[in-house]
């Protein structure tokens, strides 16, 4: 997958729209896996969907295993705290409130890919359907909010990132 046509003329937000989309690609895969699991696949099952997915998803190929994913978010919205975040707040200071929800949305997805981490743990007891479901769950949640978090920051971020034509370092 590579980075929208846009990317010429704005880098910054073709490559926000485009990992985001790198997201949203692979959190469908994963809400197909917690169906898996759900419905009683076996470990090895389960293990070789991690395998496919390793091997067909250009973050997965960057990583070791599926739960490297959830460190893959982690990274992205901890650079966007750090980098991203400070840049928009000094270009438009009527941006804060909205900053201030993506920064607590960060907060919130990043409690649930601990959990996705967590409830996969218990993989390896696959016949116990507490475990199954718990890991299903957390999926679908990670999904719902992520997929949400996701559209609103494009849709919020998007017109200030738009005028930049370069990173706006600080003076």
């Amino acid at each position: 997958m590579n980075p929208p046509r846009e990317a010429v003329a704005n880098p910054i937000l073709a490559e926000l729209k485009w990992v985001h989309g790198l997201l949203r690609r692979d959190l469908k895969t994963c809400q197909t896996l917690a169906a898996s699991v759900t419905a009683g696949a076996t470990a090895a099952e389960v293990r070789d969907e991690i395998r496919l997915l390793k091997a067909q998803g250009p973050l997965f190929q960057l990583r070791v295993n599926c739960l490297q994913y959830c460190r893959f978010v982690h990274g992205h919205h901890g650079a966007e705290d750090l980098a991203l975040f400070p840049a928009v707040r000094r270009a438009d200071a009527r941006l804060n409130p909205i900053v201030d929800r993506l920064e607590e949305d960060h907060r919130i997805v990043s409690d649930l890919l601990d959990e996705v981490e967590a409830s996969s743990l218990g993989l390896d007891s696959l016949a116990d359907t507490i475990e199954r479901q718990r890991l299903s769950d957390a999926l679908h949640q990670l999904s719902a909010r992520l997929v949400e978090h996701l559209a609103f920051e494009e849709e919020t971020l998007a017109p200030v990132l738009a005028t930049w034509k370069r990173w706006p370092f600080q003076d």
